[in-house]
C-alpha cells in the first residue's frame, strides 16, 4: 500500500510550490517512494477526520499503514531515515545534515513567516510598513550567515541532503515575496540549484496540477 499524505484542494500558493506538502512531495520523489494524494478543502481540514492525522486542522499529514505523522520535518526526517538519499551513512554527517534541517525550520524560517505575516494581513495597519521593516531587519542577518557558511560550496555540507532540501524550501518562501534573496548571489544560486533537481521538478509538476486540475482528489 502506498503512503498517502494531504494537500490543499484549492491551494492558495496558486500552484506556485509553496505549501508545504510541497516539501513532502520533494522527499519523497528524492527517494523514490511513489505516494497517493488526498486533496482536502479549508473545511474538512477542521473536520474531525482529518483532526484526527493533524491536531492542528492543516496540511501536509502522511499515512503508511497504521503510522501517520504531520509537520513537514517530521515527515522529511522519518522517510530520511528509512529510504536512502537524504541522509549520509556517515553518522557525524548524518547528524550535521539533521542539524541543518532543524536550522532551516527553527532559525531562517521564522522570521520569514513573520514577514508572509505581516505582508499578507497585516500591511494595510497605519504600523504595517514600520513592522514590515522591522521583519526585514531579523532575516538579513540570517541571510548573511548562512551565505557566510556556505561559500562557494554546492550543498550545505558535502552531498545534498533533507538539510538542504529544509532550506531551499524555506528560502523560496522569502524568493517569491521579496529581492532581498538576489542581494545574496550564493543563496540565490543555492536555491537554483535545489528547484534544478529532477525530483524536485516532479514534486512541482504534481502540486501545480493540483491547482490546474488535472489532479484527482485522490
Amino acid at each position: 500500500m502506498l503512503p498517502i499524505i494531504t494537500a490543499f484542494e484549492n491551494s492558495p500558493d496558486r500552484g506556485a510550490g509553496l505549501a508545504r506538502d510541497m516539501r513532502v512531495r520533494w522527499a519523497l520523489e528524492e527517494v523514490g517512494r511513489p505516494y497517493d494524494v488526498r486533496l482536502v478543502s479549508f473545511k474538512e481540514m477542521q473536520e474531525p477526520a482529518h483532526l484526527a492525522l493533524h491536531p492542528f486542522g492543516q496540511i501536509p499529514t502522511y499515512e503508511e499503514g497504521d503510522l501517520a505523522l504531520f509537520e513537514t520535518g517530521s515527515i522529511v526526517l522519518h522517510l530520511a531515515r528509512h529510504h536512502a538519499g537524504l541522509l549520509p551513512e556517515d553518522a557525524n554527517a548524518r547528524a550535521r545534515a539533521i542539524t541543518w534541517m532543524f536550522a532551516a525550520l527553527d532559525t531562517v524560517e521564522p522570521p520569514i513567516l513573520d514577514r508572509e505575516t505581516t505582508r499578507l494581513f497585516e500591511g494595510d495597519r497605519s504600523w504595517g510598513p514600520e513592522r514590515l521593516r522591522l521583519t526585514e531587519a531579523r532575516i538579513r542577518p540570517r541571510l548573511s550567515q548562512l551565505s557566510a557558511h556556505l561559500g562557494d560550496a554546492v550543498w550545505l555540507d558535502g552531498a545534498f541532503s533533507a538539510g538542504d532540501l529544509m532550506m531551499v524550501s524555506v528560502l523560496l518562501r522569502l524568493r517569491h515575496s521579496s529581492p532581498m534573496l538576489n542581494d545574496v548571489p550564493n543563496l540565490a544560486a543555492y536555491v537554483a540549484r535545489g528547484e534544478a533537481r529532477p525530483a524536485y521538478k516532479r514534486a512541482f509538476a504534481a502540486q501545480l496540477a493540483v491547482f490546474t486540475g488535472k489532479a484527482s482528489r485522490g
